[in-house]
């Protein structure tokens, strides 16, 4: 049974997280959520209202998801099998309208429509909307697979200085009227740069970056870039983690000041994060802080 707070500690709670609110207050916090964190509707739902906190509180919230498992149950509804190559799912023109059926309808909407009945205030759009994501063919073997050219941040922006959180489905165009699929981790993290982002934070399925893989208590607490490629170097970082440091070095170097990997199946990771000395994922920086 969960120990209920007194009203005095609720009150601390608040008083510890001042500072906190207002380091980020009137900054933009980029979150790139997509995973684990979406399997159930109750994890969905924690994540969503602790971006609806963070909004009321002045922070600027802007979220961009992915949707790699809607994707696939609906290819297999139409009885389409999925291929991936180096981790990317292989997109043919099909493929390309369903994944944007899903990202961009189903997955979007109901994050939107969540945001909403917590009491948030959300607008939903694709890259395609006001010219957010320009982007060009990555390789031909992958197909409709997007390499992002050049993220248009007016559209956010706009909705932001409305009081929005914008909600952000990672499909790119290209002036030839074709449509891209765009890996999440890096349409966030140069969603992020281009935003002029104070913070970007990259959920997954694993504590942060670990030094022994099989080891949740050997996480890293801190990376500057120096560190980071050590841990490249050494071996460290490797397999799945790879793309998501890259993504968080590329938003550092340019000039997001803090990047996070932390944990989307923690309750209320984002919160803590942010709001408190307990930092539970790996945070990456330029420099020592």
């Amino acid at each position: 049974m969960t120990a209920q707070l007194s009203n005095q500690e609720r009150a601390e709670v608040l008083i510890d997280a001042l500072p906190y609110i207002q380091k980020y207050h009137n900054k933009i916090v980029v979150v790139k959520y997509g995973g684990n964190a979406m399997d159930s509707i109750q994890a969905k739902r924690d994540v969503m209202s602790d971006l609806v906190l963070l909004s009321l509180v002045g922070i600027k919230i802007v979220l961009v998801h992915g949707g790699g498992p809607e994707i696939t149950q609906m290819l297999e509804k139409v009885g389409k099998k999925s291929e991936f190559l180096d981790g990317l799912r292989v997109t043919d023109k099909e493929t390309t309208e369903i994944a944007t059926m899903v990202l961009a309808g189903k997955v979007n909407k109901d994050l939107v429509s969540t945001i909403q009945t917590i009491g948030g205030r959300a607008v939903g759009i694709s890259g395609m909307d006001g010219g957010l994501i320009s982007a060009k063919f990555m390789d031909e073997r992958l197909g409709y697979v997007g390499d992002i050219t050049e993220i248009n941040p007016a559209p956010v922006l706009d909705l932001l200085s409305m009081g929005y959180i914008p909600v952000i489905s990672t499909i790119g165009f290209d002036m030839d009227s074709n449509t891209y699929n765009i890996n999440a981790d890096t349409a966030a993290s140069e969603i992020a740069a281009a935003l002029e982002a104070e913070s970007f934070i990259c959920m997954t399925d694993v504590v942060g970056v670990l030094k022994d893989p099989s080891d949740p208590s050997s996480l890293i607490p801190h990376l500057t870039l120096e560190d980071a490629q050590k841990c490249f170097d050494d071996g460290i970082i490797s397999g799945g983690m790879i793309p998501k440091a890259q993504c968080c070095i590329n938003a550092v170097k340019k000039g997001v000041n803090r990047v996070f990997i932390i944990d989307g199946r923690t309750p209320h990771s984002v919160l803590i994060e942010l709001l408190s000395n307990k930092g539970i994922g790996t945070m990456f920086t330029m420099q020592e802080v």
